[in-house]
């Protein structure tokens, strides 16, 4: 294997986590520290946090529906709650279970399943959305995409996320009396059942640490690296969450005393403080795959000492921005010499002015001309 410097000669990034070298690591774990403090990473998850409060419910309405459609909804979501119990707060689980429970048994007519699903989705989205704002700050670059062409993404990111969370109940929910039914119709020997129940961990580890590395390559303005660099800051997300997810756990059952001093509304307080630091330790993660793919393209001779060199997926809107921008400078630059404010020619009825007058242009130079008169 190539050592770093080879690497860096040769003006390709390198392939694999350990062509970085010692060096190379030593110096982008101790940005990722830089860069998240710098960047308000405690704001932009308190950010997210906020989304993931409203986006929670519609999720679980449409993972729930899409399970009662294949599956037994309620049975379903009573053991992905049992292990949200294993991971999370205690309050944390109860505080879902009546919701939950009450979405997965509630029958409704197809017309009112697929609508609610549709609207669940969009609800669901607004996170995919601020999670994307929050990896053009952490990846340095603007939001260029037009807004429609921004939504129907973050719509496919949403449902993509549904399925693949669902995927993962489905691997929680396959206890061992239906892992033995199944084997029996499948011709499947006892001894692999069992293996199956030791092993399905690992794969809903792995099917987790998949989930938010897809929610890091999917998500903002920036063409990001493959998903093998993507997955070393998954990994650093998700054991952050473990580990805080503990100690906040432990904190909560010795020394918090919230049942004592909100009563009713712990639980709610427990599952937002939780939400906070899974988001928190999202950011972090996504801090880090930015700094690897930093050092990549240092090792490599490009200059991304101050800014990335990753290529945007658009930049449509970028100069409509800009445009924006210097009006308001060369306005304010009139104002505070006393001139006269001119009308501003990037108004909305002046813009849809301009569009109809385009396209109406366009329409009359694509006319068919008018055939001689005989």
């Amino acid at each position: 294997m190539p050592p770093p410097q080879d690497a860096s000669r040769s003006g390709r990034r390198p392939g694999w986590p350990w062509q970085l070298g010692g060096s190379a690591w030593r110096y982008l774990l101790r940005r990722t520290g830089h860069e998240f403090l710098r960047s308000r990473g405690v704001d932009q998850a308190a950010a997210l946090t906020f989304f993931a409060v409203l986006s929670v419910f519609p999720a679980a309405l449409a993972v729930v529906s899409v399970i009662g459609v294949v599956g037994d909804g309620p049975a379903t979501a009573s053991r992905v709650l049992d292990l949200v119990e294993q991971v999370a707060p205690g309050q944390v689980a109860e505080t879902l279970r009546g919701p939950v429970t009450q979405l997965a048994s509630t029958p409704s007519a197809p017309a009112a399943f697929i609508g609610g699903v549709v609207v669940a989705l969009w609800s669901a989205s607004t996170y995919v959305s601020a999670f994307g704002r929050a990896m053009n700050v952490v990846y340095q670059v603007e939001e260029g995409r037009p807004f429609w062409r921004r939504k129907l993404a973050q719509l496919a990111v949403t449902v993509l996320l549904v399925l693949l969370v669902t995927v993962v109940a489905a691997i929680v929910a396959v206890s061992g009396p239906v892992l033995r039914w199944v084997g029996e119709i499948a011709g499947v020997e006892e001894g692999t059942v069992q293996v199956w129940q030791v092993v399905r961990w690992p794969v809903l580890a792995a099917a987790v640490i998949g989930i938010v590395a897809v929610l890091y390559a999917t998500t903002g303005n920036v063409t990001k690296p493959r998903v093998r660099w993507l997955g070393l800051g998954a990994v650093l997300a998700i054991a952050v969450i473990g580990v805080s997810s503990a100690g906040f756990g432990i904190y909560v059952s010795l020394f918090a005393g919230y049942d004592d001093t909100f009563g009713a509304l712990a639980g709610v307080i427990v599952f937002i403080i939780w939400l906070f630091l899974i988001d928190l330790a999202l950011v972090l993660g996504a801090h880090l795959n930015a700094e690897i793919e930093r050092a990549r393209e240092l090792l490599s001779g490009e200059h991304a000492e101050r800014r990335l060199q990753l290529p945007v997926r658009d930049d449509t809107t970028s100069a409509r921005t800009a445009r924006t921008e210097r009006l308001d400078h060369e306005r304010g630059e009139l104002l505070r010499e006393g001139e006269p404010l001119p009308p501003r020619p990037d108004t909305l009825p002046r813009r849809i002015r301009r569009r109809v007058e385009t396209v109406w242009g366009w329409l009359r130079g694509h006319r068919s001309p008018r055939p001689p008169p005989t």
